[in-house]
């Protein structure tokens, strides 16, 4: 029996979000709503089950935004602080759960989060420092509470990043090079959502021809493009000339899935 569930794309904008602070072009001062990009992360529900692929900065608005009244845990991709420096605003979470919140992640991001939270993960915390409990995960499959992950390792430039694959989707963000072993776990998908900065060649992402260079060889029934630069240009505009079965990702686009 398959059972569905559903990803929200509650971020689809670089480290620095769109509009960036100080811009002038028309991407910026665009009025649509997809113009309007918070910085990379999703949401994966499954049943009453809610788990946030990454937290990044604009973490506590894209709950808001969503009308998250729980969480059941955290989804790390990799330690950039666009993807982990929302953590401290689980706090209502824990206040509203009575518990710590699991957070999924590498012993190198669990070292990291460690470094940058420090308060958090003393012998003897603060009175209202937020709860989490550390849950290792590694390029293995996993469960959280019955739902099935399959990690997706690639490099994004020189630093290891896990993408997940949830039944028939595959979320991957910040890829700039994958190897034909982890390509072999991305086979007969239904959706991919993979990252696409801009039209340049950059060093640690992907560029538009080479994410849909990727798509191409994949071939998923659906493409969605996230993590994207103001550079990539207006959403009315772009979204047309990209090939059958590709779109831009936008905040709060709503992608459903089976495993």
């Amino acid at each position: 029996m398959l059972i569905d569930f559903k990803l929200t794309i509650l971020g689809s904008g670089t480290s620095q979000g769109v509009p960036i602070i100080g811009c002038d072009c028309p991407v910026c001062q665009s009025t649509n709503p997809k113009d309007k990009r918070l910085r990379t992360s999703a949401l994966l529900e499954v049943g009453d089950q809610k788990l946030s692929i990454d937290c990044g900065p604009d973490f506590r608005q894209q709950m808001l935004r969503e009308n998250i009244k729980h969480l059941d845990g955290v989804l790390f991709t990799h330690a950039h602080n666009d993807h982990i420096i929302g953590l401290d605003d689980v706090r209502p979470f824990n206040y509203r759960q009575k518990k710590d919140m699991p957070v999924y992640a590498t012993v190198e991001v669990q070292q990291a989060l460690i470094k940058r939270f420090d308060y958090v993960f003393e012998t003897d915390p603060y009175p209202g420092a937020p709860m989490v409990v550390l849950k290792t995960i590694e390029n293995h499959p996993f469960e959280v509470e019955g739902t099935p992950i399959q990690p997706v390792q690639y490099l994004h430039g020189k630093l290891s990043v896990l993408g997940f694959r949830i039944g028939n989707l595959a979320y991957l963000t910040d890829m700039k090079t994958i190897s034909d072993e982890e390509k072999s776990k991305l086979k007969n998908l239904k959706t991919i959502v993979i990252n696409a900065l801009h039209y340049k060649a950059h060093h640690s992402h992907l560029n538009l021809e080479e994410a849909l260079a990727l798509i191409e060889e994949l071939a998923p029934e659906q493409a969605y493009l996230t993590h994207v630069s103001h550079r990539m240009g207006l959403y009315d505009e772009v979204n047309p000339t990209l090939p059958a079965g590709v779109e831009l990702a936008y905040d709060g686009l709503v992608i459903h899935g089976q495993f």
